[in-house]
């Protein structure tokens, strides 16, 4: 069959030529940065002295080719708008992260991570190409093999310390209507981890399909597992874009249906629960909430302000009650350890519920065809669950803001684990640098931007520059 792209109307020529320009701004000896209102990142940062690149017009689908299930998507574009293409034509990426406005770009940089990646791995791994503008202030296009193999392989986790992607070429699998749903309750964590274990290697449970696999752990003796199957038809369809709540439906049924639209976007109308921090839980103010503000992106907004102007941090200073430390992290654990990690999470740091989300490194040709991606190195053919906790717990007497984060770099450490830089980070570089390839980063770097106007990993995910 004969590959036909659906173009879209962008004019990704002149996006690309005034971020050029834009670069070229920017004064000799200052450091390059985007020009970017929005971020994901949990991660405060210096503000910059110089002008920021001018990404605008970066922000679109170029185009989808249904027949090859390909997609060419400018770096900056949301996956909000990436699925709405893709979805027209029955197609999806193979891993879309749980949140809209998480950008391509974004999730090849920083990592991203959701249900499909324990079949999928995560998303960089579905990428053919992609063009990124280095530090030197070219355009370059990157492949697995050839001239500029050593970009590609370096730049997931890389965070833009390496250049920024304006184009990429990225793998779509083919999406049925709706999405079945069984939340299998676990009051025993090992029991969870030996279905994680069972699902991976079947890709079924109980003689069902499994499509998708992700999870909630609300204590180590209350755990669920959601497996999902992508289906033509459904009994009937849920919602939690309203009053009802996402999370706490797995508490309440056993099967549940979503449109697949809606199945994707699950956890971003309450940010998975994070939404209860500014009361959109409450039954009352959340029908006076406008849904077009049940979003992750406005919470997140909500969140920056607080960081700015610290109205709740005063609000309980003035109440007599303890600081608060910032714990917002993921981490990736491998698979045989992940049940002592629960545990000791729980009994250590107290925080739930907990998100859980398997992953295996990509295999696209039979066991054993996994690659491995120098800044990450997970270790191809091991099962591993992605462990996600975001909120904040009191500064015990005599303790410092950081030594919670720091108790949990250790663990995880300790279990054989990595954690994602899009938050807080308290490494000192020498074990930086073991965790996450400082060497190759480092041979990369000056091959690609040898003045060192992009702002360095440890400096932008440790020192926060």
């Amino acid at each position: 069959m004969c590959s036909v792209r659906v173009d879209h109307g962008v004019d990704h020529d002149g996006a690309v030529d005034l971020l050029r320009r834009s670069y070229a701004a920017v004064p000799a000896g200052e450091t390059v940065r985007l020009a970017k209102r929005t971020s994901n990142l949990f991660r405060p940062r210096a503000a910059p002295n110089a002008p920021g690149l001018d990404v605008s017009g970066l922000g679109g689908v170029i185009g989808v080719d249904p027949a090859a299930r390909t997609a060419d998507v400018q770096g900056m574009c949301t996956y909000e708008r990436l699925v709405d293409a893709t979805l027209a034509h029955g197609l999806m990426p193979l891993v879309v992260p749980q949140l809209r406005t998480i950008t391509l770009g974004g999730a090849v940089t920083g990592l991203g991570i959701e249900s499909t990646s324990f079949r999928h791995g995560l998303p960089h791994e579905s990428v053919l190409e992609m063009d990124v503008l280095t530090g030197a202030g070219e355009v370059v296009t990157g492949r697995p093999d050839g001239k500029h193999a050593d970009l590609f392989a370096a730049f997931p986790n890389s965070l833009g310390s390496l250049g920024y992607a304006t184009r990429l070429r990225i793998e779509l699998a083919p999406v049925r209507r709706y999405v079945a749903l069984r939340n299998v309750r676990f009051a025993d964590l090992g029991a969870l981890t030996e279905a994680i274990a069972e699902v991976t290697a079947s890709r079924s449970w109980d003689g069902e399909p499994v499509d998708a696999m992700d999870g909630v752990m609300f204590s180590p003796g209350e755990a669920y597992l959601v497996l999902a199957n992508f289906t033509d038809t459904a009994p009937r369809v849920s919602g939690y874009t309203g009053q009802d709540i996402y999370y706490r439906s797995l508490r309440r049924l056993t099967r549940d249906w979503l449109t697949t639209y809606d199945y994707l976007w699950r956890w971003d109308t309450d940010w998975f629960w994070c939404s209860a921090a500014f009361g959109v839980q409450n039954p009352v103010l959340r029908r006076f909430w406008p849904a077009r503000w049940r979003r992750s992106d406005v919470y997140h907004r909500l969140v920056r302000l607080e960081h700015r102007h610290q109205v709740a941090a005063r609000v309980d200073r003035l109440r007599g009650q303890p600081a608060r430390e910032r714990v917002v992290q993921d981490v990736e654990i491998p698979l045989e350890g992940a049940a002592d990690f629960l545990r000791w999470f729980a009994r250590e740091v107290r925080m739930s519920p907990v998100w859980l989300c398997p992953l295996r490194l990509r295999e696209t040709a039979g066991p054993g065809s996994a690659r491995a991606w120098p800044l990450y190195p997970l270790e191809p053919g091991h099962t591993y669950v992605n462990i996600g906790f975001w909120g904040t717990v009191p500064i015990a007497e005599g303790a410092a803001d950081g030594d919670v984060n720091r108790l949990i770099e250790r663990a995880v450490s300790d279990a054989g684990g990595h954690k994602s830089l899009y938050s807080d980070a308290y490494y000192d570089r020498e074990a930086f640098d073991r965790l996450y390839g400082g060497n190759t980063w480092r041979a990369v770097k000056d091959r690609y931007d040898p003045d060192h106007r992009l702002t360095g990993l440890y400096e932008k995910a440790v020192a926060r520059r």
